[in-house]
């Protein structure tokens, strides 16, 4: 039938409404039923993961059952008390065994799971590890210490799935470079924990393994995008874990739990072996670390990790040692500070722990300067946003092809989603800057040797992490920066805080400072922190730094 002959037969269907309609409504039944399909096929992929993860756990918790039964005089209470320091001179003088510490935390982590929901796999090969271990002539620096791991981190055997369906079912065939070397040192990779889906979020929910609580109270959010590491170790079910940090992933968990977490600089330590939806970052660096229960857990993790091993694997990674003559230093310090940025007002919290904290450390003898970070507005609107998105978030966008928009994500979603062409108008009128450079230049000017800040907080209510992205201003600096960046709890949320935050007004008023105060409100009791930061590759600095506020601010917490 030629085209002119299949048009006479078509055109008077055209003119008939009931042709028309049934054509359309047809058409319409068509895309809703295939969308159904997808999302049923979603569903089940969905399911699939959910159903490994409980048996995954139910072996976990059967190993858990067989050794406590074997071994009925286990001190389990006593083994979770330890700091991991404590912990770690135990096992290595034999007075307590590797299996008795693993399984107390694997009861403890389950124990944990159930109440916050932070646990997404258990790292089966970890029972293989412990024989490993005993057998090693030499004990590592991690003898027996079981950790947690962040599930975008490759761990053999086992998904690494970023919250999304498109990397469901891709079993890794090896560990990545972290993992490989926390193996070596004597470590026990034993979880795996949840996140926020792409981890672009500082909440920590997704559609697969669902929403993680905060331990501390379950109305908030642990933070994110190492969420369920912040919760697992904040509940007692870990005291070191591996988190990674883009925006704050590492220090926004750390902050809203009441923990300790290093961000350390970008290639410090190796991400062979770890995934991400997002490619084409610029002028934002990622970076993992370690979030723990105090500093000198951060700094034995880092001493660990900084070794032969890991520059042998990865040799990109500059081969610094760790300097402990740095971290154990007692030279007082030049520290520059500042309590809000000018781009987001901090909560009242944020800010009086930066203040008593800096009258703490003047009154120990170190000497206090202001400092003004430069063109906060244009650090963030400019190098983060785009330096994090440098393909205007095509792969990201591309990511969710086959998935389903988690409710927390939807907001920065819908951002992320903008034509390309507005993109390209956005990027013209904001214009770059040479940043660094001038931050820099700034803190040599001032002699500075680090630098005390606030870090966002307390905990944010659930729903509110993916509506105030900008918030994270405080964090990101150091990111785009490229410096290391501690988060260290110094008090709690006081009944006057929160009775200052119904004044807070924000800088501009506008409906993300509203949110802000929302945000953070009903948080009498939750943990404070700031911020601890210095220049690329001081990580020991850093930690120094960190462990002096850590103690001078012992007598803080208690009577907050």
């Amino acid at each position: 039938m030629t085209l002119e002959r299949l048009w006479q037969v078509l055109d008077p269907l055209w003119a008939d409404p009931r042709v028309l309609s049934a054509l359309f409504c047809g058409s319409a039944a068509a895309v809703v039923l295939l969308k159904r399909l997808g999302h049923r096929r979603i569903q089940q992929k969905m399911e699939e993961a959910r159903r490994a993860r409980d048996l995954a756990l139910e072996r976990m918790e059967k190993a858990a059952r067989r050794f406590k039964q074997e071994n009925p005089g286990t001190q389990t209470a006593h083994i979770l008390s330890l700091t991991m320091v404590e912990l770690a001179e135990k096992l290595k003088e034999g007075s307590l065994s590797p299996e008795s510490v693993l399984y107390s935390y694997m009861g403890k982590a389950l124990e944990v799971n159930r109440e916050v929901n932070c646990v997404i796999d258990f790292i089966h090969g970890c029972e293989d590890q412990l024989q490993k271990v005993k057998q090693q002539k030499e004990k590592g620096l991690l003898y027996g210490i079981p950790v947690s791991i962040k599930d975008h981190i490759d761990c053999k055997g086992h998904v690494s799935s970023a919250g999304l369906v498109k990397f469901l079912g891709q079993v890794k065939e090896e560990d990545s470079v972290i993992v490989q070397v926390l193996k070596s040192q004597g470590a026990i990779p034993f979880v795996k924990t949840n996140i926020p889906q792409t981890m672009i979020n500082y909440d920590c929910s997704n559609l697969i393994f669902g929403q993680t609580l905060n331990p501390l109270n379950h109305q908030k959010t642990p933070g994110g995008s190492s969420g369920g590491e912040g919760a697992l170790i904040a509940g007692g079910g870990s005291l070191l874990g591996i988190g990674s940090d883009v925006a704050g992933s590492i220090r926004l968990p750390s902050s809203f739990c009441g923990l300790c977490g290093l961000k350390p600089t970008g290639f410090r330590i190796s991400k062979l072996g770890v995934i991400s939806p997002i490619t084409g970052m610029n002028s934002v660096i990622g970076m993992l670390g370690p979030i723990a229960r105090d500093v000198d857990s951060l700094a034995l993790c880092m001493k660990a990790l900084l070794c032969e091993e890991m520059f042998r694997l990865d040799p990109t990674v500059p081969p610094i040692p760790f300097d402990e003559e740095v971290y154990t230093s007692s030279k007082p310090l030049r520290i520059g500070y500042y309590e809000e940025d000018g781009y987001f007002q901090p909560s009242p919290s944020m800010k009086r722990a930066v203040q008593q904290t800096r009258k703490l450390l003047q009154e120990a003898g170190h000497t206090i300067v202001p400092f003004a970070p430069p063109k906060i507005d244009y650090m963030v609107d400019e190098l983060f946003t785009r330096g994090i998105f440098s393909d205007g978030a095509a792969h990201l966008v591309d990511s969710f092809k086959g998935d389903i928009v988690d409710p927390n994500l939807k907001s920065q979603f819908n951002t992320y989603k903008l034509p390309a062409l507005v993109k390209r108008i956005l990027a013209i009128i904001l214009k770059p800057i040479v940043y660094r450079t001038e931050f820099i230049a700034k803190w040599r000017k001032q002699k500075l040797d680090v630098i005390l800040c606030p870090v966002l907080g307390p905990a944010f209510n659930h729903g509110y992490a993916g509506k105030l992205f900008a918030a994270t201003s405080y964090t990101n600096l150091y990111n785009v920066l490229n410096f290391p960046a501690g988060v260290v709890p110094v008090s709690t949320v006081t009944r006057a805080d929160e009775e200052e935050l119904k004044h807070y007004r924000g800088h501009y008023e506008d409906p993300w400072d509203k949110r802000l105060k929302e945000a953070v409100e009903g948080a009498v009791g939750l943990p404070v922190a700031v911020q601890c930061v210095a220049l690329p590759w001081q990580e020991e600095l850093c930690l120094r730094f960190m462990k002096e506020v850590e103690n001078l601010s012992r007598g803080m917490r208690r009577n907050a």
